[in-house]
């Protein structure tokens, strides 16, 4: 290998681990994102997770998988769907796209905002459960669901920028809130599936939502019957379907710009 293919390898991967480390620390510095993404999850654990107790049943446990869930979801979907939308209105894509740098360094560094977004939550609300949640769990079955929590930002992250690629700036922020919120209440994320009322019991094994939580709780015992290959396999189809749409939405937007 010539040494100036070294350097254009080396150049890349600097361009890429730029793009990563100036998107997180532009989103450390907005707190309408960091703070709802990282606080919302802990307070909610704080207020459910901690103060209801059933019995045998340790609601703190369920709940550190729920809310992980719920977090790393809204993390990825905010950071995607409403900072891509926000960036297309700005004029800001169009400006990457006329630059030399690397067509995916852009989508890169978000998903790596959104990974490290999602250990930062995951291990806060670990640290929770583990002092005051009541969770007394092995090592090994912690450290299965946090890897699980984290990948589930992949899937999300996509299905984030399919909508940021078709939203406008202004709309975004509802859209994304109108399909986060009725989503993971519907697949039991806030409370245990069984407390639903019998409509979003039904409906919980169509929403991708549904499968994330339960591969989550499965790390820790506490799934519903089903088999976790599904749940992989409708993840995965949703990952797929998410990028084909981003891919159109952001074709769509070269065809209007350079038309």
């Amino acid at each position: 290998m010539s040494a100036g293919t070294l350097a254009q390898g080396r150049n890349l991967w600097r361009i890429y681990g730029l793009e990563a480390k100036y998107e997180l620390f532009k989103l450390l510095r907005l707190p309408m994102y960091a703070i709802p993404t990282l606080a919302f999850p802990l307070m909610f654990y704080l207020l459910f997770g901690v103060s209801m107790k059933s019995g045998a049943f340790s609601m703190g446990t369920y709940l550190l998988a729920t809310y992980g869930s719920f977090g790393v979801m809204g993390a990825a979907l905010f950071g995607f769907g409403v900072g891509i939308a926000i960036e297309r209105g700005q004029g800001w894509m169009l400006f990457k796209r006329a630059t030399p740098m690397p067509p995916l360094a852009h989508i890169f560094g978000k998903l790596v905002m959104c990974l490290v977004f999602a250990v930062i939550l995951v291990g806060a609300l670990f640290t929770l459960g583990l002092t005051v949640g009541g969770v007394h769990q092995p090592a090994g079955t912690l450290a299965a669901l946090a890897g699980v929590l984290v990948a589930g930002a992949i899937p999300f992250a996509a299905f984030g920028l399919a909508l940021g690629s078709w939203l406008g700036p202004n709309s975004a922020p509802a859209i994304v809130n109108l399909i986060y919120l009725p989503a993971a209440f519907a697949s039991g994320m806030w409370f245990p599936i069984q407390m639903l009322p019998r409509f979003f019991r039904e409906l919980a094994p169509f929403l991708p939502p549904y499968h994330y939580a339960q591969l989550a709780l499965r790390m820790i015992g506490m799934a519903k019957e089903g088999r976790p290959a599904v749940s992989v396999a409708v993840l995965a189809v949703f990952t797929v379907l998410s990028l084909v749409l981003a891919s159109v939405g952001i074709r769509r937007d070269e065809g209007r710009t350079f038309g």
